[in-house]
């Protein structure tokens, strides 16, 4: 029997900050790349590689709100959840190409250092900082409540750290004529980048593969279950998430039929929803368990008939 469930998506009420958020750093990231390719500055555009980053994550944010709204069909059972994930990995991916390319024009840099214009440098990271505060308090009300809304929470955090180091490179040209600086702060927003992609990347990949949800572990929910006076064991066990913050689980438990499953289930239930936030939950009882082949349970090895609940 599936247990009744609800997720941890954006509250439709933080839509209107998050379009806020995103009309603003969309504004900002093409001032950032035009502004870069006049100062001459790398670290500009190394900083607006990085405000891609939150442009697609608050992007990812709203189309998960408006695609989680879509009802399951015949084709698609568990809804359109996954585009989230889908999203994230290409996400990754674009970062990785963007990063590679920055440290590669940073070796360049450093063998035919170019003149930087350090006050429109100054001016623009100024700006986008000012951007960074406004987006992160518009986002600030839904994150404790919203794992998508958090993720882009995050991402504008972040990118206000590599204003601030553009800000602070533009200074030290300006006060020192140091041309070199630019090409250092970009290395380092690119290296500020690339660990927090890979990290984007693994998560996404280990969902796409219907792997453990990062933070859980099986045996821990497993002796969880077995806690419940009447359950036996527990075998034929699945814990996957159809997208971040969204587990599901299937098992077969086996029980003591001195109990019945209707004492069982909301025990088992509460314990998956209140422990570990699993709300998504496929249980089948059996008396004995199953026989296993590597195709899934043989029924017919079984040495009494099965229960499903």
């Amino acid at each position: 029997m599936s247990a009744g469930h609800t997720h941890a998506l954006p509250r439709s009420q933080n839509e209107k900050y998050i379009w806020i958020a995103l009309g603003l750093t969309t504004l900002f990231l093409i001032v950032e790349v035009i502004g870069g390719l006049i100062t001459g500055s790398l670290a500009l555009i190394s900083d607006a590689a990085h405000m891609l980053t939150d442009t697609m994550a608050l992007a990812i944010a709203l189309a998960a709100i408006r695609i989680a709204r879509k009802a399951p069909d015949a084709k698609r059972t568990f809804g359109y959840h996954r585009f989230e994930i889908l999203a994230a990995a290409f996400n990754a991916v674009l970062l990785f190409m963007v990063a590679m390319y920055i440290l590669y024009e940073a070796y360049q840099r450093f063998r035919n250092p170019a003149e930087v214009q350090s006050t429109g440098m100054l001016v623009i990271a100024v700006f986008g900082l000012v951007v960074n505060l406004i987006s992160m308090r518009l986002l600030s009300g839904g994150k404790a409540a919203s794992l998508n809304v958090k993720g882009a929470y995050l991402e504008v955090w972040s990118d206000m750290m590599g204003s601030v180091g553009v800000i602070i490179g533009a200074l030290v040209i300006r006060y020192t004529g140091w041309a070199w600086v630019d090409s250092v702060i970009a290395v380092l927003i690119g290296f500020w980048v690339l660990p927090r992609t890979w990290i984007l990347l693994k998560e996404s990949v280990n969902i796409l593969l219907e792997g453990v949800p990062e933070g859980m572990d099986i045996e821990m929910v497993q002796a969880a279950l077995r806690t419940v006076p009447g359950v036996l064991g527990v075998h034929d066990f699945h814990l996957w998430a159809l997208t971040s913050g969204k587990a599901s689980l299937t098992a077969h438990v086996v029980y003591d039929p001195a109990y019945s499953t209707e004492q069982l289930l909301p025990a088992l239930k509460e314990i998956l929803a209140s422990q570990f936030a699993v709300y998504h939950t496929t249980l089948q009882f059996e008396v004995n368990p199953c026989a296993h082949t590597e195709d899934g349970c043989n029924y017919s090895a079984a040495k009494e008939p099965h229960m499903h609940a």
